[in-house]
């Protein structure tokens, strides 16, 4: 895990759904970070820094031309 970065972040789990699948389809590594602990308790988000997109670096450059295709930059932090 030492090879991924965090390519952007979000507040609420809604937000990272359609991403999930965008990621799935284009074959890239990628998981979210405080996923299940914010599905668990919504609130806890801001104190856990979001839901922290974690990608392979080399693939750091094609996720974030997926978000900004599909416009998801309107929703989260981009790192």
């Amino acid at each position: 895990m030492k090879q991924f970065v965090t390519a952007a972040v979000f507040t609420y789990p809604h937000e990272i759904a359609i991403l999930k699948h965008l990621l799935t389809d284009a074959g890239l590594s990628f998981y979210f970070e405080n996923e299940a602990m914010v599905q668990v308790v919504p609130m806890y988000t801001h104190a856990l820094g979001g839901i922290k997109l974690k990608v392979h670096k080399n693939d750091l450059s094609t996720v974030q031309q997926i978000i900004e295709d599909f416009n998801f930059n309107n929703h989260l932090k981009i790192v």
